[in-house]
């Protein structure tokens, strides 16, 4: 039985607060059950070097885990001087899943940093970073057109995310940390509201997983980005 007596396809309670930051251009508190995950868009004049004179702009993203996040303190990473490899697979990911559905060109040449902060975890801070950067980028996006930044349409889709796994040969939606940290299988997707494919991070813990299983869980994620996607929507319009 899964804690609070969920079905294997159903998900954590979610939800996402916006407008949480004075300062930002955009923000979002997103919470996957006990995951909770403090995202904010800032807008910043200038690209990266590799853009400069090309007329388009950059989203990225940066990502971190607050010292009491988990159930024993955390070093700050600042604390050792540099960034784990975890932390950069996950922020180059929340960059890449929001560059996929925005149109750089329409930017000009300007950058949109989200930054995902982790005030609670328990399983799934990747994906609630992405699913709540969007509500982010969509508020920096909707303030840019309200001042005259932008006039072209700059995001082409929504897009969320959400994990699967597979626990005692069963596939299950939305981990928690008791149900990933014992999978046998544990997957991460990304899906656009169109249904389109963003990212598939998938790993076996022992023995290797079939066709039929990577099939499972990505019908049991497009259920879940479903409905994310439409909580997305009733906050953006």
């Amino acid at each position: 039985m899964r804690l609070n007596a969920r079905a294997a396809n159903q998900m954590r309670p979610v939800t996402l607060e916006p407008n949480i930051a004075k300062h930002a251009e955009g923000s979002c508190l997103v919470k996957f059950g006990d995951t909770h995950v403090f995202v904010s868009a800032s807008l910043q004049e200038g690209t990266p070097a590799f853009l400069k004179g090309s007329g388009k702009g950059w989203v990225t993203a940066e990502y971190g885990m607050l010292p009491r996040s988990t159930g024993e303190r955390m070093r700050r990473e600042a604390a050792t001087g540099r960034q784990s490899g975890r932390t950069l697979e996950i922020q180059r990911l929340v960059g890449r899943s929001l560059r996929a559905i925005t149109d750089l060109s329409a930017l000009g040449e300007r950058q949109i940093v989200i930054d995902c902060d982790v005030l609670q975890a328990d399983g799934g801070t990747r994906t609630a970073s992405v699913t709540g950067g969007f509500i982010a980028l969509h508020q920096c996006i909707a303030f840019m057109k309200k001042t005259g930044m932008v006039s072209k349409p700059v995001l082409k889709d929504h897009v969320a995310a959400v994990s699967c796994g597979i626990l005692k040969g069963e596939a299950l939606l939305d981990l928690d940390y008791s149900e990933d940290s014992v999978a046998e299988v544990d997957a991460n997707f990304v899906l656009t509201g169109a249904g389109g494919l963003v990212e598939i991070q998938g790993t076996a813990e022992g023995a290797p997983f079939t066709d039929e299983q990577l099939t499972a869980l990505l019908h049991l994620a497009r259920k879940g980005v479903a409905e994310l996607i439409e909580l997305q929507k009733k906050i953006t319009g």
